[in-house]
């Protein structure tokens, strides 16, 4: 709503200043549409200094204000927690790659532990409750007490199989609960 009535004070803003200029700019340089003479320039800032000039200030200060209001303004609430479906989705996605090409298993390993990771937190926000979801928040448990907090490539490299298996297990009980992820 606030955004509309900036954009719509702006425009005002823009149009005035137009407005004003079209009449002269619509007739010839020293003619005017009905054919007479054009007014001289004095005559024109003459006009335009007054009312005018008086709505284009209130205009630029209204639009300043609501520029200033829309900067003071708290920003808005954060979407949520993310749902189960995406970050499954996400887990998903990992399910063709392995570690055959060594450059990508250790991108690999980081982010299914990862998506794991966003599986776990969207499960246990789940409107359905954790209760729902037990198995798969105990397995994702148990892989991160074994991992505990060392990322490194060779520390992930040696869980490869823990890793890979969590993933598994989750996919496998997930394609169970197909109303969980669709």
């Amino acid at each position: 709503m606030r955004t509309r009535r900036i954009r719509r004070a702006r425009a005002a803003a823009l149009a005035v200043p137009l407005a004003l200029l079209l009449p002269s700019c619509s007739a010839g340089a020293d003619r005017e549409a009905d054919g007479g003479p054009s007014p001289s320039r004095s005559a024109v800032t003459e006009t335009t200094a007054g009312p005018a000039s008086e709505e284009l200030r209130n205009i630029a200060s209204a639009s300043a204000e609501a520029e200033e209001s829309a900067a003071f303004s708290p920003p808005d609430p954060s979407p949520g927690p993310e749902a189960v479906r995406d970050a499954f989705a996400g887990l998903q996605a990992t399910l063709n790659d392995s570690c055959d090409t060594p450059g990508n298993c250790e991108y690999l390993l980081n982010r299914v532990v990862d998506e794991l990771e966003r599986l776990d937190a969207a499960m246990k926000a789940d409107s359905k409750g954790p209760g729902h979801f037990t198995e798969p928040i105990e397995w994702i448990a148990a892989m991160r007490e074994r991992i505990g907090e060392d990322r490194s490539y060779e520390h992930l490299e040696s869980h490869q199989d823990l890793i890979f298996g969590t993933r598994g297990r989750i996919n496998v009980w997930m394609q169970d609960h197909p109303d969980d992820y669709r």
